[in-house]
């Protein structure tokens, strides 16, 4: 009786008594709910999403003996996820909606293969409440929460008001039904600028825009109505204050059929670009004890406002005096989930097949400890140099660090498998352990420079800056670290001049092997580069950045041993390959008595060097003969596609006057929204794509009069 009349006292003061008394009424049907459910053994569990985690659903359901099925679009045809379930079936084409999104499909395969529950991973359908209702009704356990808590905590005004009638700390905002512009606007004024426009139904940091005057607000919302639109069907809006160099820590929690919860602690995931994370870790640093205890049972409480099942994650900002404020629910498993395992010994899918299954949670709050640090690191097909744009392509060359008890590599895709376009950019989850942040932080930044991808652009250059960052290694993180230290985190990597040496002979051997291959009783692959009547001293022309690089290699009288000259510096060079294939050689290096290892990867006109001075890329000059004419591309009279992708919207006619800024196209890339601008002043010459078209990077959008 006391807590209901808490509730109301609660619900009273923040106005909410509809909501109260919604609250009351499923409190009161608690008992009856988990006495009179009734649970299904599940024996074949169908995973409706794709890439990553459908794999690491996998994992855990074959470690349980669980029969997995695997739906997959046309561009999915051969992937990761496909050979590791034991059944797959096509659902459509690459379009999200019409393949992924497709409700019925996905309900008719579950039948059709006797999957009993569908787990439906992160994104796509994972927070969609009539998704959840649908699979109740067909009498398929869903695996994830209520429809009735997707709901509440899935429209974002509405999780407010239950948040502040269960007495969790909710920020000022505005979450009213009135959308007109002018009312938004009025409301951004009346809260103060800087303000945050978010998506009521939004997720992963789409549909959400920050104005920080009220001159950009209209831009801003325009922008952030049309990307939640296309992500969620719903462009709703809400309005709240911004808080200034805020922390993003949220706590991850469970619930079961039976009344019980827990939480496993929190994570610190401040570290964002275009407010999606990038490094996360748990537990959070330098909370107090006290507000470790505090916000976990202030996520408990949201959880048991809305009846909760399963794995949730409650969102706090946090500011700098460790006040912390209600976000948001993800009514799902997270993407950083690993990070919680790791520290708490614990398999969250595992808990969550156990607990659709009507099983009791498998720990108790006081069986719940904090063991070590973790921290994982998203690896992404992006360019970090270009506003980290994403990218897409085959992964010709990839290799991961070695995975063992304290390091996971969560990864859906394998050497030589494409990087689609339609999908998240995503490559993998980089997750290691130890037993305090320090030593955690270590193995990140060393486990990131055995990682080696070629192929396409990609983050892990600026993950192991951003780790070995000196305000990151402190821990004084919050939500505009990067902008913040933009300089420190981009600046352009010097070349030590063992790189050149390794660089310069990696391309001799690979050319040398290439010619033995040709002809295997040719003299000319001998490692001396002994001729008669020939010059011993052999040229090579390196590129970076726009730095051209001259290497002279001259042959020493010893085997494997040579004289590298590079600007006025002359190294003694003993280099022994280890691993020799048509693409790669792993070298060993002495240069001048210091030793060292390294790996060269050749693709096109490329060597990729992977050492443990970091990754370079290095272009090799096509020599003149082998040039051709290149077709038409980029120039000052023209707009480019700066990423892979589809055109949207178009915005001109051939024709028009343009002013520079103007909006030109919006293209779609990995389900993220980029407005391609006019780089002047100028006329529309030409229009080169509609609506619905794919685009590659670089390719020519629109040109413009001369």
């Amino acid at each position: 009786m006391a807590t209901i009349l808490k509730v109301f006292e609660l619900g009273r003061q923040s106005k909410c008594i509809s909501n109260v008394f919604d609250r009351l009424q499923s409190l009161g049907n608690i008992h009856m709910r988990y006495c009179s459910k009734s649970y299904q053994n599940i024996s074949t569990l169908l995973i409706a999403n794709r890439g990553e985690i459908a794999c690491r659903v996998m994992r855990t359901a074959k470690k349980m003996g669980i029969k997995t099925v695997a739906l997959f679009s046309e561009p999915d045809r051969n992937s990761m996820h496909v050979a590791m379930a034991d059944e797959a079936y096509h659902i459509g084409p690459a379009a999200s909606q019409e393949s992924y999104l497709r409700q019925d499909k996905i309900i008719n395969i579950a039948k059709k293969t006797g999957a009993q529950a569908i787990h439906p991973g992160y994104g796509f359908l994972s927070e969609n409440y009539e998704f959840a209702d649908l699979c109740k009704s067909e009498g398929i356990t869903f695996i994830g929460p209520p429809s009735s808590a997707i709901k509440d905590m899935g429209i974002k005004s509405t999780s407010k008001h239950i948040m502040s009638a269960a007495g969790v700390p909710i920020i000022e905002g505005y979450h009213g039904e009135d959308q007109s512009d002018q009312r938004l606007r009025e409301e951004a004024e009346r809260i103060g600028f800087p303000i945050m426009i978010k998506a009521v139904r939004g997720g992963g940091g789409k549909g959400m825009r920050i104005s920080n005057t009220a001159e950009e607000f209209q831009e801003q919302l325009d922008s952030a109505r049309s990307e939640a639109m296309k992500s969620f069907g719903d462009d709703v809006m809400l309005v709240e204050k911004f808080v200034n160099t805020p922390r993003h820590v949220e706590v991850q929690i469970f619930g079961d059929h039976h009344g019980n919860y827990v939480y496993l602690f929190e994570r610190d995931c401040s570290v964002q670009r275009r407010h999606q994370k990038v490094i996360e870790e748990a537990p959070a640093p330098g909370l107090t004890s006290e507000t470790r205890q505090a916000i976990g049972e202030a996520a408990i409480r949201a959880a048991r406002a809305v009846n909760y099942v399963g794995a949730g994650t409650v969102e706090f900002i946090m500011d700098e005096e460790q006040n912390f404020y209600f976000m948001e629910m993800n009514t799902r498993l997270q993407v950083e989930h690993p990070v919680s395992e790791m520290i708490t010994d614990t398999d969250l899918v595992e808990w969550q097949i156990k607990v659709a299954s009507g099983q009791v949670l498998p720990k108790k709050q006081s069986d719940l400890k904090i063991n070590g640090h973790s921290f994982e690191a998203r690896i992404y097909a992006e360019d970090p140099d270009n506003n980290f744009m994403p990218g897409a392509g085959p992964l010709h060359f990839l290799e991961t660090p070695k995975p063992d008890e304290f390091t996971r590599v969560e990864t859906g895709v394998r050497q030589n498998d494409e990087v689609s376009v339609h999908y998240d950019p995503m490559i993998a989850k980089l997750v290691v352990w130890s037993h305090d942040r320090k030593s955690a932080l270590s193995k990140l930044i060393y486990s990131l420079r055995q990682y080696k991808i070629v192929g396409l652009a990609n983050n892990i250059s600026f993950l192991d800056n951003l780790a070995s960052h000196p305000e990151f290694q402190n821990a004084n993180v919050h939500t505009g670290f990067i902008p913040q230290y933009y300089d420190n985190l981009f600046v352009k990597k010097s070349v030590d001049p063992s790189v050149i040496c390794q660089s310069a002979l990696a391309l001799l051997l690979k050319r040398m092997n290439d010619v033995k291959k040709r002809d295997a009783f040719t003299p000319f692959s001998d490692s001396t580069l002994r001729r008669v009547n020939h010059d011993l001293r052999r040229k090579v022309l390196l590129k970076k950045d726009g730095a051209d690089y001259e290497i002279c290699i001259v042959p020493s009288a010893k085997s494997n041993v040579y004289q590298v000259e590079y600007e006025n510096s002359s190294f003694e060079v003993e280099v022994l390959p280890v691993i020799s294939n048509e693409n790669r050689l792993d070298l060993n290096f002495n240069i001048d008595g210091v030793k060292s290892k390294a790996t060269a990867v050749f693709s096109q006109n490329t060597i990729n060097l992977f050492s443990q001075n970091g990754s370079f890329v290095f272009d090799v000059p096509l020599p003149n003969y082998t040039k051709g004419s290149s077709a038409a591309g980029a120039s000052s009279d023209s707009a480019i596609a700066p990423m892979p992708g589809v055109v949207d919207k178009v915005h001109v006619t051939e024709g028009q006057e343009v002013k520079e800024g103007d909006r030109l196209l919006v293209m779609i890339a990995m389900k993220m929204e980029y407005v391609i601008k006019s780089p002047k002043d100028g006329v529309i010459k030409k229009i080169f794509h509609k609506s619905g078209d794919t685009t590659s990077k670089g390719t020519v959008l629109v040109t413009f009069e001369n």
